[in-house]
């Protein structure tokens, strides 16, 4: 299985390389990484995980998905609410993964955090599920939550702001 440090080293590998596409087989599983072709944003992804068998497996790498016309325009917004908060020097607490991104502990509970609330470094945020493990993603910097950039359940991407945060 691949750990997420691991994942990130080599997104940046990649980003800094002229390679467009790398493919990693480790332990059964199967890390692909791209470029896509019109953005410079890397978007890693678990292809498939496979048991560890002694003869080698042939299988075919499905096709990187589209995004939605939804997720182009949700993700337009953000970018503009970003462009203006940008003069304000805040913050951006980013995904450190693509995975589903989760406001509370549990569906129907308060959420972790919200716009006007305080936050120290080691605050609960979020969590962004990603093959099926719950990751609590911490603030990493003390002030105040100006803004929430991602709706509860969305898809998120490796890097994407989810919060803004003014630092004290």
């Amino acid at each position: 299985m691949f750990k997420l440090s691991e994942i990130k080293e080599l997104v940046r590998l990649v980003d800094k390389s002229t390679l467009q596409e790398l493919e990693i087989e480790n332990e059964g599983a199967r890390l692909s990484i791209r470029k896509p072709a019109t953005n410079t944003e890397i978007i890693p992804q678990i292809v498939q995980q496979t048991p560890v068998v002694s003869q080698p497996v042939i299988q075919e790498v499905p096709q990187t998905l589209q995004k939605s016309k939804v997720e182009e325009q949700s993700v337009e917004v953000n970018k503009s609410n970003l462009t203006e908060s940008q003069d304000d020097n805040l913050h951006k607490i980013t995904s450190p993964m693509v995975g589903t991104f989760y406001i509370a502990p549990s569906p129907g509970a308060d959420p972790f955090v919200k716009k006007g609330d305080k936050v120290a470094n080691d605050t609960v945020v979020c969590i962004v599920e990603a093959m099926k493990l719950m990751n609590e993603i911490e603030a990493e910097i003390k002030g105040e939550i100006v803004e929430v950039l991602v709706e509860d359940g969305h898809l998120v991407e490796f890097g994407q702001p989810l919060f803004l945060v003014k630092p004290e």
